[in-house]
């Protein structure tokens, strides 16, 4: 039962993510981190089919990477979507990845940006968003309480009401979920909220 979602707050993007890594009625393993730190400024909030997550996720890194080696400069936040959303479109047509992505990024004139991506190529950009069968969950709660030019603890706040809302009503409600930022200090982890811990 996966789920990612995320916000925009003053100058920074909060990604979170379970941590379950999941096949049928087996838990594989509880601290899978599902939030790929992209670049410097950038994050990757995926959910989807395991090894279509893994592959996909690594392969938009690398070309970012190969990107920014080749002209000396990053790319932006909108320029990483739309490649992502060009990779997937592709795909489409030929071997699909069964992938949903939550894309956050701080560019220096821009400020924070937040950009959905779901499975069938389709791109937005939003002020908060979520995937997996806990979005219904948090995506009522950011409709509720979720308001722009939010502070960092305020963001955080509500994270975890989400997370605490997911945990409460879903039938199979991940435990362990994962939390990081972008702002202009880059992209960084900032907690983990477990339940259960790894063995």
């Amino acid at each position: 039962m996966e789920c990612v979602f995320g916000l925009v707050g003053d100058g920074f993007v909060v990604i979170a993510s379970d941590t379950s890594a999941v096949h049928s009625i087996l838990v594989h393993k509880s601290n899978e981190d599902k939030v790929m730190i992209l670049d410097s400024h950038k994050l990757l909030g995926v959910s989807g089919e395991a090894g279509d997550r893994a592959q996909f996720t690594e392969y938009i890194q690398k070309n970012v990477h190969l990107y920014q080696f080749r002209n000396g400069i990053p790319l932006t936040t909108a320029a990483a979507a739309n490649f992502t959303r060009g990779e997937l479109a592709t795909a489409l047509r030929k071997n699909p990845y069964f992938v949903n992505i939550l894309l956050a990024g701080y560019d220096k004139d821009i400020g924070p940006s937040l950009y959905y991506v779901d499975y069938i190529a389709t791109l937005h950009k939003v002020d908060k968003g979520a995937f997996g069968y806990g979005s219904y969950f948090a995506l009522s709660m950011m409709d509720r309480h979720y308001h722009s030019g939010m502070s960092l603890s305020d963001a955080v706040d509500l994270v975890d009401k989400c997370i605490a809302e997911i945990r409460t009503r879903l039938v199979v409600a991940p435990p362990n979920f994962v939390i990081k930022v972008v702002d202009k200090d880059g992209a960084r982890e900032f907690a983990w909220r477990e339940s259960i811990s790894s063995a």
